[in-house]
């Protein structure tokens, strides 16, 4: 996780994610840095908006939040006749879906 913090910080400080960087926070942290961590995880953010995907990332965990807010609105105690619904819309993609693989293809196995 220490990789993708660093890359985060450079991200937030307007600096480049580049191979030096990233092991220049990493070792000022006190991490014992792999470079072939750094390579690839440099490869990987290569063509990543790093901000959108943290929006798009923010935005889940809200969604998923609401979603059991709502059934848990609609559950009054009166467990007769109630039917749980999901105000959600189903808004997946498989378009969507075969981009995001090939824009984050790789990051799974830097953390696995």
């Amino acid at each position: 996780m220490e990789y993708v913090y660093a890359a985060l910080i450079l991200n937030e400080t307007d600096e480049e994610i580049n191979e030096d960087n990233l092991t220049g926070v990493l070792e000022a942290a006190g991490v014992d840095v792999e470079e072939s961590r750094v390579k690839a995880l440099v490869a990987a953010l290569e063509d990543v908006d790093i901000d959108e995907a943290v929006a798009e990332a923010a935005a889940v965990p809200a969604a998923g939040a609401a979603a059991g807010g709502a059934a848990a609105a609609a559950d009054d105690g009166d467990d007769d006749d109630v039917e749980e619904t999901s105000d959600v819309p189903d808004t997946t993609d498989d378009d969507d879906d075969e981009e995001e693989e090939a824009s984050g293809e790789g990051l799974g196995e830097l953390f696995g």
